[in-house]
């Protein structure tokens, strides 16, 4: 939509839902998830794919981790030689433990100018209109300032980088860090617990990208310190509503059926702790976060398991 109010002529195009592309295409507003919000004129819905594809050089992909690899594979036949892809997507890929920028190059070609885009930002408050900044960063110098000059205007700025490993483990990371945020606030921990476990979890998020590369000053940034705050602390954080609603004594399930949207910090637990264990790094949020969600541990006792571990010097 942003790239719509800013001038582009935009087609929104999918795999699956069908049926609400359909719905958006005839009434030209998503009533499912950002309802009150007309579409530009110059932003237009269409179920079919391959029409919806059909010219375009430049492709936003905005799909779950897990989906990522089967929506490349299945768009690759339909891209122009000269084509440039970029997506939103945040995460690990389960059980492989590559990152979007790695699957996109499997499947497309490392040879394709390629960016990512991050956060902060809520759709919701983007669509709305309210003053956001982003980061968009590629393995191409001009396709990332064309990026940042088609999403820009008077209340949106796009920043550009070259750090894509930095923003996307940042990505990735941070959705499990929210739902820790989300369960102690649910459990009424406070503002202490909260700023705690934000902090030593940039900590936590900084130790796993420098390990696979990623550059340092990448995590005090947008992508990584900003969005890491704005998803722990906002309720329209789906990661965060995942924690409030385990602290409750929902389980996964129930909360996900409650939240009626992917939550990608749920199976990002997953991953980031298979990448972590297999390059040796210390995440014990990360960890409890995991063991709560797949091991049956209580939020209450990964509290415990937590404060409880050896002291040592804050930077290490």
């Amino acid at each position: 939509m942003q790239l719509a109010r800013c001038g582009s002529d935009v087609r929104l195009g999918g795999i699956l839902e069908l049926d609400l592309l359909e719905e958006m295409a005839a009434t030209a507003e998503n009533k499912r998830y950002l309802p009150g919000v007309a579409f530009p004129p110059n932003l237009v819905a269409n179920p079919d794919l391959k029409a919806c594809l059909d010219g375009v050089r430049d492709v936003l992909v905005v799909v779950p981790s897990h989906g990522l690899r089967e929506t490349l594979t299945t768009i690759k036949p339909l891209l122009r030689d000269d084509s440039r892809v970029c997506w939103a997507t945040k995460g690990f890929e389960l059980h492989t433990g590559k990152l979007p920028h790695v699957v996109a190059e499997e499947v497309l070609g490392a040879d394709r100018p390629m960016a990512v885009l991050s956060g902060p930002t809520f759709a919701k408050e983007v669509a709305e209109g309210l003053p956001t900044a982003m980061t968009i960063a590629a393995n191409d110098t001009a396709f990332a300032q064309d990026l940042a000059k088609a999403l820009s205007s008077g209340n949106f700025r796009a920043y550009t980088s070259d750090d894509m490993i930095g923003v996307e483990v940042g990505g990735a990371v941070k959705n499990v860090l929210a739902i820790a945020a989300g369960m102690s606030d649910g459990l009424g921990f406070g503002a202490n617990t909260r700023i705690a476990l934000i902090t030593r979890g940039l900590v936590e998020l900084s130790r796993l990208g420098t390990a696979l590369g990623a550059k340092r000053e990448t995590f005090m940034g947008l992508a990584c310190m900003g969005d890491l705050v704005l998803t722990c602390t906002d309720n329209l954080s789906r990661n965060r509503r995942m924690g409030l609603a385990l602290a409750s004594g929902k389980t996964v399930a129930e909360a996900q059926e409650e939240i009626q949207q992917v939550v990608e910090g749920v199976l990002a637990a997953e991953a980031v702790k298979e990448v972590a264990d297999e390059l040796g790094i210390e995440m014990p949020i990360c960890q409890q976060i995991y063991q709560i969600l797949y091991e049956g541990t209580s939020p209450r006792e990964a509290v415990q398991a937590l404060m409880s571990r050896e002291l040592k010097p804050e930077n290490h």
